[in-house]
């Protein structure tokens, strides 16, 4: 996805903003039948992902005016980036995959997830150029690979190297975003590329005949989630009921009207790729938190070490990361997590 891409899908943001402004700061049904102010709430959102269907949904179906939130959505191109703006500041909470909390955690930052909303298992691969040698998996051995180093291709270049029986010292990883994928790639900078779609459709497609995909579907089921840090998590509880409540919503607008939903999510990702629409039955829409969160962020604290991403030490208590209270107060059978 472009520079101007992502220009054009916070334009699109912008104006869906717009068109629910009436609605910003007030709503009826208040005592006495009294206007209610809505709280103010600024969500950091990957917008290169599906993953934002759910929240485009509770902004344009109302869901969040609803429940008393005035939502805007602030874009980024990875979950990582939407991450650290929350923990900044820029915004309240964040969108994002369970590979960018762990690292938070493992380097002591208090930050606090409070659900998981989508899931996926299919949509993280590697993109190559047959002309510089990436014809196989195997082939990857001494080649340059772009990757946003601490985020889910990260995680599963690593993953897929070691089924290669390849080191990840056997690639030279090159960090850039994953906006640059492309035209590193067009440009030779890279010889493959590790992603997610529809970043990796849309290089693909730019190859042509020379481009060659790897898919990595096996690997690596990426659960997205709602965090921020632990004081405003802790500083919101009604807040966040809010948003769950909204998002619960959402979540069966994109599940139950696939699509209206691909429609309304296309408008914002562009980019060229139809892949995510094929994947579409493929993807998981629920709010929840489970016990399946905490095995996987165990799971990849110990590849961090493992790999010198972390210090090495104890795998740390990922429950402390995990403030499932909001999320029992508004739908008590979705915490499954062992508590």
């Amino acid at each position: 996805m472009t520079k101007q891409t992502v220009q054009r899908a916070a334009a699109a943001l912008v104006l869906l903003a717009g068109l629910g402004l009436a609605a910003w700061w007030w709503q009826g049904g208040g005592p006495s039948g009294r206007a209610v102010p809505l709280e103010p709430l600024i969500l950091a959102t990957n917008t290169s992902y599906v993953a934002m269907c759910p929240i485009l949904a509770a902004q344009q179906q109302g869901y969040f005016a609803r429940h008393g939130i005035a939502a805007r959505i602030q874009p980024h191109t990875s979950g990582k980036a939407a991450l650290q703006a929350a923990l900044d500041g820029q915004a309240n909470l964040g969108t994002v995959a369970d590979i960018p909390i762990m690292f938070a955690v493992m380097e002591h930052v208090p930050v606090a997830v409070v659900a998981t909303f989508f899931r996926a298992e299919r949509d993280h691969g590697i993109v190559g150029r047959k002309d510089l040698g990436v014809t196989s998996p195997p082939s990857l051995k001494g080649k340059r690979v772009g990757v946003t180093l601490g985020t889910s291709n990260h995680f599963v270049l690593n993953a897929f190297l070691n089924r290669q029986h390849l080191a990840a010292g056997e690639v030279t990883m090159v960090n850039m975003k994953p906006e640059e994928f492309g035209a590193a790639l067009l440009r030779g900078d890279v010889d493959a590329v590790s992603g997610w779609e529809p970043y990796l459709d849309a290089v693909l497609k730019q190859l042509g005949p020379n481009g060659v995909m790897f898919d990595a579907e096996d690997l690596y089921e990426i659960p997205y989630n709602i965090a921020g840090t632990r004081d405003y998590v802790r500083s919101h509880p009604d807040t966040i009921k809010k948003l769950l409540r909204a998002l619960i919503e959402g979540n069966r607008y994109c599940a139950e009207h696939p699509q209206a939903a691909q429609e309304m999510t296309g408008a914002v990702l562009k980019g060229g790729s139809e892949k995510w629409r094929e994947l579409w039955p493929t993807y998981h829409f629920s709010v929840g938190l489970d016990q399946a969160l905490l095995v996987a962020l165990e799971d990849q604290s110990r590849w961090a070490m493992a790999n010198r991403l972390a210090a090495r030490g104890a795998v740390p208590n990922f429950l402390t990361a995990l403030d499932y209270q909001p999320l029992k107060a508004v739908a008590p059978a979705a915490v499954t997590v062992i508590h």
